[in-house]
């Protein structure tokens, strides 16, 4: 045999092995399929025509902006990644859990404390977001504790589908490591199912229903988003979250757009003495589906009940993984220079990094020199 035919069969081989390889397990990490979510989100007064949509009218991607977008994923180079290795604070867990605290573990993936409670939000602790373990956005830092370490939790919320949110490897470590309940919005107990946690330890929730844990409410409430882990969108539904206990009161975003519904969900239930929102991967051709971080800091104002100095901001969905075209700081320094003009208490933590906000610490502002 030729040398040159040798060396494309070999080129050949190694192709179809790492398509095989970025291929595997990709069926059961896309989770359970329209037919088997659909009963459940079918109870739902928002699920019309076997999908769920927002409030308002809402698009994943501004019409006409697909080509450009391309462009920008082939061209964007090292942008949205630091100049220099992002530093970890050592994880802090208090014995007993504070009134209004949270560890930020990077992304949206944090550990709230509420009146003695806590709270798991969005945890996901793989290498990857995405359905491959070898294709798709990876880790610009390592996660800051190891999953086994994480304190007992009294419950463990996801805010949507998504990859960057709900990681089939995190839950299955979860089920074996923790005796907590997943509370998630309808439909997501469905690839809970398929993954094996039991039914006993599912709590599925609409938007403005709530479940208690002996003196902690953990209420579903309204997002501007959408859904999907494969190619069919929406199937499940999105959300944010207030977790109250009975003197605190926590919000977390998970992930959105700005919604004047923000201003009435702070009627309902702020204002709140933390607020948890996304401040990273946003662009002008998706602007319904992400907030910005001015946005984010008019969130706050909104759900604080038109007060921006209630309550400290920590802003999360930002720096771990590169989702978006802009700068890798630019939503801290957006932030920054927003809620100084609102009058709003921000605090970035490091991630692996506690915030109390009963007592904040003077701001650090690690971020700078990483550019």
């Amino acid at each position: 045999m030729k040398k040159t035919t040798v060396l494309g069969v070999a080129a050949v081989a190694a192709a179809t092995g790492w398509v095989a390889r970025a291929a595997w397990g990709i069926p059961t990490q896309i989770g359970a399929s329209r037919n088997t979510v659909q009963p459940y989100a079918a109870m739902s007064p928002r699920y019309r025509d076997r999908q769920f949509h927002n409030s308002e009218p809402s698009s994943t991607l501004v019409p006409g902006t697909d080509a450009g977008m391309f462009k920008s994923m082939a061209t964007r180079g090292s942008t949205g990644r630091p100049r220099q290795p992002i530093p970890l604070a050592t994880p802090l867990a208090p014995s007993v859990a504070g009134d209004a605290a949270v560890t930020w573990y990077g992304h949206s993936s944090v550990l709230v404390e509420v009146d003695g409670y806590r709270v798991l939000a969005d945890p996901v602790w793989s290498e990857r977001v995405s359905p491959s373990a070898t294709v798709g956005p990876a880790r610009m830092h390592p996660t800051p504790v190891a999953l086994a370490d994480l304190p007992t939790v009294d419950a463990i919320v996801i805010s949507h589908d998504h990859y960057d949110h709900l990681d089939m490897a995190t839950v299955k470590i979860l089920t074996r490591t923790q005796t907590a309940p997943f509370v998630v919005p309808i439909g997501i107990g469905a690839h809970l199912r398929h993954w094996n946690v039991p039914e006993n330890r599912i709590v599925e929730l609409d938007w403005d229903e709530s479940t208690k844990i002996d003196d902690l409410v953990l209420t579903c409430t309204e997002a501007r988003h959408f859904s999907g882990r494969g190619l069919v969108r929406n199937t499940t539904q999105w959300a944010s979250w207030v977790f109250a206990g009975p003197k605190h009161r926590v919000f977390f975003g998970g992930d959105s757009g700005y919604t004047s519904r923000f201003e009435q969900l702070g009627e309902t239930y702020g204002p709140f003495d933390l607020t948890l929102l996304p401040v990273g991967a946003y662009d002008v051709r998706w602007p319904d589906i992400h907030m910005n971080p001015e946005e984010a800091v008019q969130t706050h104002i909104d759900l604080n009940k038109g007060d921006g100095s209630r309550g400290v901001f920590v802003p999360i969905h930002w720096a771990t993984f590169n989702l978006a075209f802009h700068s890798w700081s630019e939503p801290i320094i957006r932030l920054n220079e927003s809620a100084a003009e609102a009058g709003t208490t921000v605090s970035v933590p490091m991630p692996g990094g506690r915030i109390d906000a009963l007592s904040p610490t003077p701001p650090s502002k690690w971020w700078i020199p990483l550019g």
